[in-house]
Formats: structure tokens, C-alpha cells, sequence
């Protein structure tokens, strides 16, 4: 297992080096608005020019094939286009409180002495996993809670640009936006931590490294 130690090891350095010197795991997501995905895509190679990571870059759309038909673009997966891992979060605590109050009633009566633990162990991990199923049925149905006031623009055929900077960063951000006016800034939200960036980020210089 050494081998696999000596490989590892270097992303988690990266990683670690990375997040402690652009201060900490503080990092702002910025949206744009674009109809012009040839723009999009020299924006998105001056910002890797300027130590902007591709995970840090992504591209949220309705025309799928046009963005892909870009080979540099980073497009958002289909799955995390609508809010499935909310979903089943909210559905696992509601699983998980329904489950509580089984096991809290079944304890405060004499059923478990008649029928054994077994069938109230067995309610309860149906409803957490019932709670868990619904929450995802319902959250792939619906637009991700981040990208709801994106439906006008999206329905209109234009693009959100997504970029997540850490304070460091957000002065190359600046310069390049402001060379191509195109792009429309649609507000700030909260950014994936800087260690699932950099974590996505060694991974694929680990194995086009490694496999190339």
C-alpha cells in the first residue's frame, strides 16, 4: 500500500498548500449572464491563465449540446441542475424523525415486550429510507435552490457563468470580466469550500498524470 501513500500523498500537499494560502476555505461563487458561449470560453481559458481552476468554473444551461459543442467549457452535470442532494438531505431528517418517534413510542409501551424489537427496528429504518426516496423524488423534479432566479434568463436562451474565487483571486476575476462586456454580473452566493476545488482539482492532474 506505500505505492498508493507515495500517490496520494502530493494531491493532499497541493490541496493543503492551496487552501491555507489563498486564507482559509473562504471562497465568494459570482453568476453571470451571457448569451455568447464563444466569449464564455476565452473568459473561462484568461481565468485558468490567471490560477483559476477549471472546478472552479462552470457553465449552468438549457442547450447542453451547444455548450459541450465547446471542448474548453466546463458544463454543470444534469443531476446537480435540479436539487436532489437537498432533497434527500431534507427527506433524511424527516426519515430520521420519523424513525425517532417510533422507537421513543414503541419504548414508553409494553409492544416490544409482546412483539419483540424486531418490527419497530424495521418501521423505523422504512421510514427513514421512504423519508430519504422522497426527498430525492421531489428534488429531481425541481430546479436547484441556487439557480430558481435563473429561469427567466434561461428560458430566454442565455447562459449563467458560474465562478467560485477565493479573496485572492477576486482582483484577476475583476480584470477579466471587465475586458468583455457581454457578460452580465446576476449576483454572488456561497461557493463550493476551497478543499472540494482543490480535492477535484488534484484528482484529475493525478490521474492525466498518472494515466495519461
Amino acid at each position: 500500500m506505500g505505492w498508493v501513500a507515495s500517490l496520494i500523498q502530493p494531491c493532499y500537499r497541493r490541496i493543503l498548500i492551496s487552501t491555507l494560502y489563498h486564507g482559509g476555505d473562504k471562497m465568494k461563487r459570482h453568476f453571470y449572464v451571457t448569451k455568447d458561449l464563444d466569449d464564455l470560453e476565452r473568459i473561462e481559458e484568461e481565468l485558468e491563465t490567471r490560477g483559476v481552476h477549471r472546478p472552479q468554473i462552470h457553465v449552468f444551461s438549457r442547450d447542453d449540446t451547444a455548450v459541450e459543442s465547446h471542448d474548453h467549457l466546463h458544463n454543470i452535470e444534469s443531476v446537480f441542475k435540479k436539487d436532489l442532494v437537498h432533497g434527500v438531505i431534507v427527506g433524511c431528517w424527516i426519515g430520521a424523525v420519523l424513525a425517532s418517534l417510533v422507537l421513543i413510542v414503541s419504548s414508553y409501551s409494553d409492544w416490544p415486550e409482546t412483539y419483540t424489537w424486531m418490527p419497530f427496528i424495521f418501521l423505523a429504518i422504512v421510514l427513514f429510507g421512504f423519508g430519504a426516496w422522497s426527498g430525492g423524488l421531489y428534488g429531481i423534479q425541481v430546479p436547484h435552490r441556487d439557480f430558481k432566479r435563473f429561469e427567466a434568463q434561461l428560458r430566454e436562451g442565455k447562459h449563467v457563468f458560474i465562478v467560485d474565487v477565493d479573496p485572492k483571486q477576486e482582483a484577476s476575476l475583476a480584470r477579466v470580466v471587465d475586458r468583455h462586456p457581454g457578460l452580465h454580473l446576476a449576483g454572488t452566493g456561497k461557493a463550493t469550500p476551497r478543499w472540494i476545488v482543490m480535492g477535484q482539482y488534484g484528482i484529475k492532474k493525478f490521474t492525466s498524470e498518472t494515466f495519461p
